[in-house]
């Protein structure tokens, strides 16, 4: 006979199928964008009903929304040198672990007006951010030009696979990175 104790709630098995649909969302949605994720195939990768992801999400747009929920981490500030070192080890990170929530807005701003104001907004955040730790009067476009060069990065390495690119070790696409990051910083004046 089998422990009742063992087996999982209601409640938990709610919130496991909703964590399954929408782990299965931000696959789905940072390998194929917005316009090419369906219902059905997040219900597919999900083994559940499409009906099922309606209920827990109601539409596309909110199962968008919440699959690509958390944005890029927030810088705690600090001298150039720090704000430079910071950055620097957010995209190690991202290099190193595909970030799918991030990938998923990427792949879709082109075509989704929400993900280009969710890509747009993340990128202003930090550029304010890394702005306010830069001592110079071009301070916001140094910091344009970091948000510019680590997205493309980032896109070149998970999205565009660039060679080579693709397959470079983190440490060392950082370490070639350091100088240029720096430099806009200001962290070696």
């Amino acid at each position: 006979m089998s422990d009742p104790s063992a087996r999982p709630s209601r409640a938990e098995q709610r919130r496991n199928t909703e964590a399954r649909i929408l782990g299965q969302a931000r696959r789905l949605f940072a390998e194929s964008g917005y316009d090419r994720t369906t219902i059905r195939a997040v219900a597919t990768a999900a083994d559940v009903d499409p009906g099922l992801v309606m209920h827990y999400f109601r539409s596309k747009e909110e199962l968008f929304a919440r699959a690509t929920e958390g944005g890029p981490p927030s810088l705690p500030g600090g001298t150039p040198e720090q704000i430079a070192e910071q950055l620097l080890d957010v995209l190690r990170g991202s290099l190193a672990d595909e970030p799918v929530e991030s990938l998923a807005v990427l792949r879709s701003m082109l075509t989704h007006p929400e993900a280009a104001h969710e890509a747009r907004e993340a990128s202003r955040i930090q550029r304010d951010q890394i702005s306010e730790a830069i001592p110079d009067d071009q301070a916001d476009l140094r910091a344009g030009l970091i948000s510019a060069v680590l997205i493309g990065v980032v896109l070149g390495r998970h999205l565009i696979k660039l060679d080579p690119l693709a397959d470079a070790d983190p440490d060392q696409i950082v370490e070639i990175l350091r100088p240029s990051i720096r430099s806009l910083t200001k962290a070696d004046d």
